[in-house]
């Protein structure tokens, strides 16, 4: 093994692809030095992250969420307290508000262990947050839909991890209605 303080951009992109293949990660070269890795999940499906090679870093960075309809500043002090706690990576959005996980690492530090750790944590962070983003930033939407699937009778299996955001919902606001019928009565 060469000295890793002298990795060299060619020796990262094999210590990435070999990393990729031997963990059986699916995955798609979109340059010389530019993988985007498919990661599972089990709330967000999938979840690509890329990782592009430069001379001096590596640059890892994950869509994971278009611009909430609602509540911007609730959901970015969320992504901000969870910022906090992860390794090496972290929430930002872009101009337009569109969500990301992104971070660098110096080609000196990329080992098979730290891409593996690099992809678990990109997963674990866009998969864990996944359900309670859509929840702050699209709570009217995932509302309207689910009272428009009720109303017409059609499945709600692909809300279902909603349930209970919509069971509080309707619950505050049931409890809102007694409220204003208390103050006019």
């Amino acid at each position: 093994m060469t000295d890793s303080s002298a990795r060299t951009p060619s020796e990262v992109v094999t210590i990435i692809e070999s990393t990729l293949k031997e963990s059986e990660i699916e995955y798609h070269r979109l340059d010389d030095d530019h993988f985007a890795a498919d990661l599972p999940g089990t709330r967000r499906l999938k979840t690509a992250c890329h990782l592009k090679v430069g001379e001096h870093s590596l640059q890892i960075s994950a869509f994971v969420m278009r611009h909430p309809d609602e509540n911007h500043e609730d959901l970015w002090a969320y992504l901000l307290m969870k910022n906090a706690r992860s390794y090496l990576v972290s929430w930002s959005i872009d101009k337009v508000g569109d969500v990301y996980i992104t971070g660098r690492l110096p080609l000196a530090a990329v080992t098979p262990e730290e891409i593996d750790r690099i992809l678990g944590t990109v997963l674990e962070m866009a998969d864990d947050g996944f359900n309670p983003m859509l929840e702050i930033g699209f709570a009217t939407s995932i509302k309207r839909e689910w009272d428009w699937r009720v109303k017409r009778g059609e499945s709600l299996k692909n809300l279902e991890a909603f349930e209970g955001f919509i069971e509080r919902m309707q619950r505050d606001e049931g409890k809102a209605q007694l409220q204003e019928s208390d103050d006019n009565g």
